[in-house]
């Protein structure tokens, strides 16, 4: 019952509301007096919620001596909440763009949780209207490869490198082979992913094991070339140790103190 009361909570309807409701339901008609005994409504305030739910057409009143109370049926309810939900909508899809303000290019848009960031990540591949690329790990791929897959078939130009699921295809994909997964993991301490699409817009997100999963969203031209270079670089990498074999990349940055700093981030002892 509380994930019902939760729901109707997210449609407006406050707690009393809601058990005031959901009383009428099991026990109708009945008095103001009655639906506060049964549901636990305050007395003080139960002709008020009664009042506000009339207001929302969710129940009637029974002409009686006293008077009582009923519920609308709650399929016809659902409805009215849905059809008046999606007015809603429709009046503000027309409205609200035309009175945005034009958005700064610099501005950087920080995102918190794994559910934010994952959403807002397909906002970016829906977005693209010529081209995307993206650097992601494995663990991404199942809640990001339904929207890559669909802006394949709309024409859509997508690159991307994968970290780990070697038998997987987001657009033209390169697997990154060339150094373990773990070894960019410790440095960057989690899962680094970016998607940027057109020259025009990137997400730079982080998903850790440890903490919540964060991102910067921007339109700022520097950073969505650098990237966008990023991704381009890491694909030409993983190109020429594929071509050259990757036993001579391995030797050449762990044999140099200096290279393996910028492969591990920390120097030798």
């Amino acid at each position: 019952m509380e994930a019902v009361y939760m729901e109707l909570q997210k449609l407006g309807f406050s707690q009393y509301e809601c058990k005031a409701y959901i009383g009428l339901l099991k026990n109708s008609p009945v008095t103001g007096y009655e639906v506060s005994k049964r549901t636990g409504v305050p007395r003080s305030m139960i002709y008020e919620v009664l009042g506000k739910l009339l207001d929302k057409g969710a129940i009637y009143v029974v002409p009686s001596e006293p008077v009582k109370y009923s519920p609308i049926p709650a399929k016809d309810l659902i409805h009215r909440l849905r059809k008046s939900f999606a007015e809603t909508f429709d009046l503000l899809e027309q409205h609200l763009p035309s009175i945005e303000s034009e958005r700064e290019t610099d501005v950087i848009w920080h995102i918190r949780s794994h559910e934010h960031v994952i959403e807002e990540m397909l906002n970016i591949i829906r977005s693209a209207k010529n081209e995307l690329w993206l650097s992601v790990w494995e663990k991404q791929v199942p809640q990001i490869k339904d929207a890559v897959d669909q802006r394949v078939k709309d024409g859509i130009h997508i690159f991307s490198i994968l970290f780990g699921a070697p038998d997987t295809q987001l657009g033209i994909t390169f697997h990154h082979n060339y150094m373990q997964p773990d070894v960019v993991k410790e440095r960057m301490g989690g899962h680094l992913t970016v998607a940027a699409r057109d020259g025009e817009e990137v997400l730079i997100a982080n998903f850790t094991e440890k903490s919540f999963a964060w991102a910067v969203k921007t339109k700022d031209p520097a950073l969505v070339l650098v990237a966008t270079e990023y991704i381009r670089h890491d694909i030409m990498i993983e190109e020429i140790t594929t071509e050259f074999g990757s036993d001579k990349l391995d030797a050449l940055w762990r044999t140099n103190i200096n290279l393996s700093h910028v492969v591990k981030g920390n120097r030798f002892k």
